[in-house]
């Protein structure tokens, strides 16, 4: 895919400020997801700061030769929910998502240091592109979920009770469980939704110089817009199926990061019925370290991803071992701040693709953008009040340009040959079908499953039988056995001939 701009380009400052702007809207969804979904009062605003750190240090590991950003991952939500486990004090909690990011750091530089060693060939030999193709197809596809669910959301709801029928021993049992329901039409959602999206679609596919390059901007502005109209004559009639912007979040603006160190060093930790901090300490590592290795192999797909994009393998140029130690270091760094571990982000990647910008200047404006606004409330507020239906419309394009990519990878595989066929195979129905098995805290997502299997099922299709060391011998088609015996008799006839001529 050719880009518009290189690695080593520098847009113009105006134009910078704009990619910077369309990866950070690209990015955010999810890495604001990920603090409220844990809660505990972590800070967004905290979290989108630890992930311009954590991205500046990647980039400093990795010589500025990868365009990638960083962002809280979801792969450690079950990690960071045990930190909070077994009544622990605020304090101790923070301290355990620190120490937590630090430990799966370690498996990271520890990883680093062993491919350092044992240099990248094993990972072509293991991973194939008819293995990393669809398991990065498998990256996008997996998220589809989410995009859809998105487009049909708004971000206004209400608390709710709900009626909950429990089978127990002695009969049903009604419980009363609180919930939220959303209040605008899903319907209204969807439009929004799908306004965003074709204006996105429009703006990539007709638009002309930097419209063509910022259509996640225009895409999402216009949503908003439509969004907000239709939220605005809702309060207006008292609708509440048109209330899809939740404004009243400007009441109740964050002014500064509530940084994750500062709660864990306040002191006066009580383990609580965890029990000792050492038997503490040992239950986040259990929680933690199992993750990163899982997370390694997803970490290895985005980067194969990113590499066909860019159609430079980063696993050479700047390396693994430098990826590894960029993304270990970079999530301690960004866990220091914001609580939450980082990750390369596939809305990034999709991102650089759709946009044809592959700058590392824009990714590290990109950091910057967001370490800065991560202190000015109003713009933080804002960007939390992008309705989900909003997001959903972009993710659509972005979560598909990844599965896309991915299929790319195996266009000039052999499909014909029924050992990629069943590899590709079952890699897209793992993945698809949402494989994932937990274990505890510790999730192996339905991406590394079906990367697991995949690398399994490549090797259990080459084995090689060799029967008393004898050379292989390769069964041909009676067709070519009969060309061969032809030619062998062709062979004969011709000497016979030069016999009787002599």
């Amino acid at each position: 895919m050719k880009m518009t701009y290189g690695i080593k380009d520098r847009p113009k400052p105006l134009q910078l400020t704009l990619f910077a702007l369309q990866q950070l809207l690209a990015i955010l969804a999810a890495t604001i997801a990920v603090p409220m979904i844990i809660g505990h009062d972590m800070s967004i605003s905290a979290a989108l700061f630890g992930a311009g750190v954590g991205t500046i240090v990647y980039l400093l590991f990795t010589k500025f030769k990868s365009p990638v950003f960083l962002g809280s991952s979801f792969a450690f939500l079950g990690s960071m929910s045990a930190a909070f486990a077994g009544g622990v004090s605020m304090s101790l909690g923070y301290l355990g998502l620190i120490i937590g990011a630090a430990l799966a750091g370690l498996v990271y530089v520890a990883i680093a240091v062993a491919v350092k060693f044992a240099g990248v060939g094993w990972i072509d030999k293991i991973m194939p592109a008819v293995v990393i193709g669809p398991t990065v197809a498998i990256i996008g596809l997996s998220l589809a979920g989410n995009a859809i669910g998105d487009i049909t959301s708004g971000n206004v709801s209400v608390d709710v009770i709900i009626e909950q029928v429990v089978e127990t021993v002695d009969g049903n049992v009604t419980l009363l469980v609180p919930s939220k329901k959303m209040l605008c039409s899903p319907y209204l959602a969807l439009l929004c939704g799908l306004v965003t999206l074709g204006v996105t679609i429009v703006c990539s596919v007709y638009g002309k110089k930097l419209m063509k390059m910022i259509p996640f901007i225009i895409g999402i502005l216009s949503g908003y817009a439509l969004a907000a109209t239709l939220t605005g004559i809702g309060h207006a009639a008292n609708v509440d199926a048109m209330k899809i912007i939740d404004f009243s979040k400007f009441k109740n603006m964050q002014w500064y990061p509530d940084f994750a160190f500062l709660t864990a060093f306040k002191g006066g930790y009580t383990a609580g019925d965890a029990g000792s901090i050492g038997a503490y300490i040992g239950t986040i590592a259990v929680a933690y370290i199992p993750v990163a290795f899982v997370v390694f192999a997803e970490h290895i797909a985005d980067h194969k991803n990113i590499s066909s994009i860019i159609e430079t393998d980063l696993l050479k140029d700047p390396g693994l071992t430098r990826t590894l130690l960029g993304d270990g270091i970079g999530s301690m760094a960004g866990a220091f701040f914001g609580g939450c571990p980082n990750t390369t982000y596939g809305e990034s990647v999709g991102c650089v693709a759709i946009s044809g910008n592959a700058s590392i200047v824009t990714i590290l404006a990109t950091a910057a953008l967001a370490i800065i606004v991560s202190f000015i409330a109003p713009f933080i507020t804002f960007l939390a009040t992008i309705p989900s239906c909003v997001m959903g419309g972009v993710c659509i394009a972005l979560y598909g340009f990844i599965a896309v990519s991915g299929l790319k990878m195996v266009q000039n595989v052999d499909l014909g040959d029924n050992r990629n066929l069943f590899v590709v195979s079952v890699i897209l129905i793992a993945g698809v079908g949402g494989m994932a098995l937990s274990f505890g805290a510790v999730t192996i997502t339905e991406v590394a499953c079906a990367l697991i299997l995949g690398i399994l099922t490549n090797l259990l299709v080459r084995i090689k039988i060799r029967k008393n060391s004898e050379p292989e011998q390769i069964a041909l088609p009676i067709e070519e056995l009969s060309k061969c015996e032809t030619k062998e008799e062709t062979a004969e006839n011709a000497e016979e001939n030069n016999n009787e001529k002599l």
